[in-house]
């Protein structure tokens, strides 16, 4: 048709009675224009319609397909879910009562123990460009289906790991899950057994051997480890489907004595007190030659948490010296958040990223999953004082209860459920 209009156009016009000479050629190039105009218009409004019945119909595909995607708001902004900020929900969280857990662990039950407060159970972590994915605990059991998810690490992993099985709880029926103990209790099983599941936690909160790596007696006033010995805590979780590691507090004092030798065998090895950062280099270094060898990479997830906030001294959020997190409802203003952070922390969270960095170059993939900055702000999610006390309290502790406060582990239901919302996004490739 545009060739036939071209002709046309540059043909020359014939003279008509009664209309000028020229008339007839600017009336056909007049209607040829206004006809163009028609049919683009026309092919516009078609796209445009068809683009919208198409983004429609992904919408709904991709909405029955995968109802707990990430939410991107720009599709030009990368998200990071560690960035972002909490907004209390009261209506979709907590993601589980504490009461209604099986398995709830007496030191980070807080509402059993007393704590009336309870918005602490109330925050959502929300991240700047996109939405988490709501925790599914039945496709959670689906993906761990003859599989095992263990959490390596000190007692801050453990809260990590009891928050997970808390989670998956309430989706198993009471026949069909149990809980049980090897190596001395220091591995510990949650079993799912219609979908041959397990739930673990393994105790080692230096990583490499110590003399801290009892379970239960490991409070012993001179802490030693083997730096370069993981053999013993690497082949109870080493064929893991995914590993989940952290250490960090058991780290915090100038020096450790290291010992080269054994255990086992008195006066057989050589001790030396190395500064605490070089200690904490040469444990990842450790660490990491092993998962180099000794890690199926077609086969395991890795993942290590970086190092969980404390929050015992309240004068780096305006309060007096001396006061901690004991009494605390609110979460750390933005002011405050970077006096919380100090020379030792960054310095350890950077040879974390080093050595992860140094694994990912030999061809291992190690997500590190950085909790450490979202969790500054919540000051008021520990237990302080309502938890179990194992030993009987003093007539000081009583008459001054933030003597005793426990301002390092997390109540449940509570902040270690979003650490388990981020990794339940990392595990599903939702990021």
């Amino acid at each position: 048709m545009a060739k036939a209009a071209q002709q046309l156009l540059a043909a020359p016009s014939a003279a008509v009675p009664g209309i000028p000479a020229g008339s007839l050629f600017w009336d056909i190039r007049c209607s040829f224009h206004s006809l163009t105009a028609v049919l683009i218009v026309g092919l516009v409004i078609g796209v445009v319609f068809l683009a919208g019945e198409t983004q429609n119909f992904l919408s709904v595909l991709n909405l029955q397909q995968n109802t707990g995607a990430i939410n991107h708001s720009s599709s030009s902004t990368k998200c990071d879910l560690f960035s972002g900020k909490w907004v209390y929900d009261n209506k979709s969280y907590p993601l589980y009562k504490e009461q209604e857990c099986t398995f709830m662990s007496d030191q980070l039950a807080c509402q059993k123990f007393g704590r009336k407060d309870l918005d602490y159970q109330h925050w959502r972590w929300q991240p700047d460009h996109c939405d988490l994915p709501r925790f599914n605990a039945t496709e959670v059991l689906e993906r761990l289906r003859n599989k095992r998810l263990v959490y390596v690490g000190d007692s801050l992993n453990r809260g990590q790991w009891v928050s997970m099985v808390c989670l998956l709880d309430s989706a198993i029926p009471p026949s069909l899950k149990s809980m049980h103990y090897k190596y001395n209790s220091s591995l510990t099983i949650f079993k799912a057994r219609e979908y041959n599941a397990s739930v673990e936690f393994y105790w080692a909160p230096l990583l490499v051997e110590s003399n801290s790596d009892d379970p239960t007696h490991h409070r012993l006033p001179e802490r030693i480890v083997r730096a370069n010995a993981i053999e013993k805590h690497g082949s109870r979780w080493t064929d893991a489907d995914f590993l989940v590691f952290n250490t960090y507090l058991w780290w915090t004092r100038p020096g450790i004595k290291v010992l080269w030798g054994s255990f086992e065998r008195s006066g057989d090895g050589i001790y030396k007190v190395i500064e605490m950062q070089r200690s904490y280099e040469m444990a990842l270094k450790t660490w990491s030659d092993w998962l180099e060898i000794h890690v199926n990479r077609s086969k395991t997830q890795l993942f290590f948490i970086t190092m969980s906030p404390v929050h015992e001294r309240a004068e780096l959020w305006g309060k007096e010296e001396g006061e901690n997190c004991y009494g605390e409802t609110e979460l750390v203003e933005e002011e405050y958040l970077q006096r919380q952070v100090n020379v030792t922390d960054t310095k350890m969270m950077e040879t974390v990223q080093s050595t992860i960095n140094g694994l990912k170059g030999r061809g291992l993939q190690v997500q590190l999953m950085n909790i450490t900055q979202l969790t500054r702000y919540r000051r008021e999610g520990h237990p302080s004082i309502y938890r179990k006390q194992w030993e009987p309290l003093t007539q000081d502790q009583i008459a001054n209860p933030s003597t005793y406060a426990d301002c390092i582990h997390w109540c449940l239901p509570g902040v270690s459920d979003v650490w388990n919302e981020l990794l339940y996004a990392h595990i599903f490739n939702y990021v």
